[in-house]
């Protein structure tokens, strides 16, 4: 369960980055990844074990980000086809 809120921020950062112009995507994805990153083990209190969950968070938020991105361009180059 303490991995829904980085896998569900992820999404939601992916889904959000079309939004934006090509040119900030990278650089804004790479931020709040970190950040949300950050903030899931802060707010599962992960932290409190050892610091080193965001070797894990930070990377989980970053390939749910990609996948939710990738997802969301090929959902919306077939719909464009119909």
């Amino acid at each position: 369960m303490s991995e829904f809120l980085p896998v569900a921020s992820g999404l939601l950062l992916g889904a959000l980055l079309s939004m934006l112009r090509p040119s900030m995507r990278l650089w804004v994805a790479v931020l709040l990844s970190i950040v949300l990153g950050f903030l899931a083990t802060v707010i599962s209190g992960e932290y409190l074990l050892s610091w080193e969950f965001l070797l894990i968070d930070i990377p989980l938020v970053a390939i749910a980000t990609a996948a939710s991105f990738m997802g969301m361009r090929r959902l919306r180059s077939s719909l464009r086809q119909l």
